[in-house]
């Protein structure tokens, strides 16, 4: 990706690109890269909290709730470890965008708001020269799409959608879903649930959804983006 090309980046990209690269030159045995790279991430996914301090956590969270669901209707090892980098990653375009539109703004106007709608691809573009990214990266510029066609930036429907990329929709959404007045995480949480599966068969996947629904009742562990999973709704 040429930096050039964009007059907004945030100069926060550099840093991550740098993290990134050093995460990409490494040549590990098979049996410890997933580890090592998820770890690094992780740290990627810090350094983007400081620059969208708005929105710090979110990355984590949604990399909580994809796996449980990934793990959940069976992906591979493999599969998970790419949805997990893509979670922590997802909103990295924001930082290729106008510096005011990074700001936790709520309320936009339809040049702003169609502007926002072109950060997955951006993130995509972000992610795909490194090669250990290659696959979280189609995920993170599909996390926007919908069900029903009607997502962005690219607006395909269905399971044309990758499967990886319709979990992180629903995760990303789930964490992202604000509740004023309501401080509870537990009440919190089945009101979130409550809404992702109003938009079951419009905006998300009905299956997924209907995964998401089961894990309520799962026993939560003590760390919440490790491959051994199995809830997300007590992880904050």
């Amino acid at each position: 990706m040429k930096q050039q090309t964009y007059k907004h980046i945030h100069p926060g990209v550099v840093t991550i690109q740098a993290m990134l690269r050093k995460i990409d030159y490494l040549r590990l045995p098979l049996a410890s890269y997933r580890d090592v790279e998820s770890i690094l991430v992780r740290q990627v996914s810090k350094e983007i909290d400081r620059v969208l301090p708005w929105q710090r956590g979110h990355g984590r969270r949604t990399a909580a709730v994809s796996l449980s669901i990934g793990q959940a209707v069976g992906l591979t090892p493999g599969k998970l470890h790419n949805l997990k980098l893509a979670a922590f990653l997802h909103d990295i375009g924001l930082l290729m965008l106008p510096h005011d539109l990074t700001i936790g703004v709520n309320r936009l106007d339809s040049e702003s708001y169609v502007t926002v709608q072109n950060h997955p691809r951006l993130g995509a573009l972000l992610l795909e020269p490194f090669f250990f990214l290659r696959e979280s990266s189609v995920l993170v510029a599909h996390h926007h799409e919908r069900w029903d066609g009607s997502g962005y930036p690219y607006g395909i429907r269905g399971r044309f959608i990758p499967l990886g990329a319709r979990i992180l929709s629903i995760a990303d959404a789930f964490d992202a879903i604000r509740i004023p007045e309501v401080s509870n995480r537990v009440a919190r949480n089945t009101i979130a649930l409550r809404i992702i599966q109003v938009a079951a068969g419009t905006q998300f996947d009905p299956k997924l959804v209907e995964a998401l629904c089961l894990l309520q009742e799962s026993i939560p562990p003590s760390d919440p983006v490790e491959p051994t999973i199995r809830n997300c709704f007590n992880s904050y």
